[in-house]
């Protein structure tokens, strides 16, 4: 497991960065989805040869919940 971390901007509250962090927290090839509303990071661990499917469902996620909020890799 590698650890990996992400900017996501236009995340409008510290619930608003709960309610995000608990839905990505329900994709199985990611663990401790961490969202940071002050820092304005994501991180999570995922194996390395799933990143690319990681990322992809981890964008869906931010899209459906949160359409305004963007996510640029670190």
């Amino acid at each position: 497991m590698k650890n990996y971390k992400f900017k996501i901007c236009n995340l409008d509250c510290a619930n608003c960065a709960n309610e995000l962090e608990s839905a990505l927290s329900e994709i199985d090839i990611i663990s401790n989805v961490s969202i940071s509303f002050m820092t304005e990071k994501l991180s999570f661990d995922c194996e390395s040869e799933n990143i690319d499917q990681a990322i992809k469902l981890v964008k869906k996620i931010i899209k459906r919940e949160e359409p305004d909020v963007t996510m640029e890799e670190l």
